[in-house]
């Protein structure tokens, strides 16, 4: 399979991802750090230090001190190195969540907990650190979980792990209704003629079901599960000039 995703488009590369696909990814040698986390470098590089500023702004016990973080889902790429850098120049406890193929490549460190697996099948990490964190980081992750897994368990799993206070940032979702408006506007029209070298407008169809892709459907009904359950939540938008913040959005959730 890996052989093969060097041959296609950058933009398709990475598409049918699944959690066996990322642990043979993370044992592959010839990815860089981006790519083992599903991304062409040129979607990613150099844009680490914009993202985690974007992450701390929207989980404001990052820019304190002495705070339970977890990461789930974290990967082994230069975002993940970022956070790591933020949570130990700040005392923060920092528990990582991922399959082990990807977490051998993180270096043990003090205050820095390790749980292999798939999330939320990690019992061990649910029962220790139920209600107790202040800030959880899920970037880039829950587009998997949608095709794979039972979004509304994962969701709530993540919500017991909040403590009063604490802040869940489902970053980085892909939305497919987003991605439809932008490409009906005219900067849309315009980023499609330079993305594909031809003069012509993108194809955009309404109604549309998108099947296996997060839209407004869904995105709204997590808002409306953790309401429904006592916490706040809300969408709100990447900040301008990330990556994909024309076509991605993120969903934050607080336990009051």
């Amino acid at each position: 399979m890996l052989a093969r995703m060097s041959e296609r488009a950058p933009h398709e590369r990475f598409g049918g991802l699944t959690y066996e696909s990322f642990q043979a990814m993370a044992r592959d040698p010839s990815l860089s750090p981006h790519e083992r986390s599903g991304f062409p470098d040129s979607y990613r590089e150099g844009a680490e230090l914009a993202i985690l500023s974007d992450i701390e702004s929207k989980l404001p016990a990052l820019t304190g001190h002495d705070a339970a973080v977890v990461d789930v889902g974290c990967g082994a790429n230069p975002l993940a190195s970022a956070i790591r850098d933020l949570c130990a120049q700040r005392e923060h406890t920092l528990v990582l969540v991922d399959s082990p193929d990807v977490l051998a490549l993180h270096e043990a460190a003090a205050r820095v907990h390790t749980f292999p697996g798939r999330f939320p099948d990690v019992p061990e990490l649910l029962e220790r650190w139920a209600s107790r964190c202040d800030a959880v980081i899920v970037y880039s992750v829950i587009q998997y979980v949608f095709v794979e897994a039972n979004l509304f368990s994962f969701l709530d799993a993540i919500l017991s792990l909040l403590g009063a206070g604490g802040r869940a940032l489902l970053g980085d979702v892909p939305n497919a209704s987003m991605r439809r408006r932008f490409l009906a506007s005219d900067d849309g029209r315009e980023h499609h003629r330079v993305y594909t070298g031809r003069d012509e407008d993108p194809a955009v169809h309404w109604p549309m079901l998108p099947r296996g892709e997060i839209d407004d459907a869904v995105t709204l009904a997590m808002v409306a599960r953790a309401r429904d359950a006592g916490f706040h939540a809300w969408v709100v938008p990447q900040r301008r000039g990330l990556p994909m913040a024309n076509r991605r959005e993120d969903l934050v959730f607080e336990r009051p």
